[in-house]
């Protein structure tokens, strides 16, 4: 599966930003990473086929990820940025076992940048 993902931009901290991923076909499990200068690229959240949403804590309460199962988009929406949000966010199509999340199929990635 081809994944596409959007919505990047320039924001100043507390504002809020929407990332979309649109996927070429049919998805399972969902999720995007977040990938600051000079680091490791991250979970930040994940979402099931069903629709069951985990975060990683730094996000929690300030992201959210929804799907559309008919249209194969997952979205992240991110309020209250932070400086510390900036980077590189990826979408990612895998699936779970157990409670472990498996990327497979990555985006090309949207650059976020929150101004403090």
């Amino acid at each position: 599966v081809q994944l596409q993902a959007s919505g990047g931009g320039l924001v100043q901290a507390g504002g809020s930003l929407r990332l979309s991923c649109a996927a070429s076909g049919g998805i399972n499990a969902m999720s995007w990473y977040h990938q600051a200068p000079g680091k490791q690229r991250e979970l930040v959240a994940s979402i099931t086929e069903n629709g069951s949403a985990n975060y990683k804590d730094f996000v929690k309460g300030r992201f959210t990820i929804s799907r559309d199962n008919d249209k194969n988009t997952v979205d992240l929406q991110m309020n209250s940025l932070k400086p510390e949000d900036t980077g590189v966010y990826y979408c990612n199509a895998g699936y779970f076992r157990g409670i472990y999340y498996y990327p497979i199929s990555w985006g090309q990635g949207t650059q976020v940048t929150v101004s403090s």
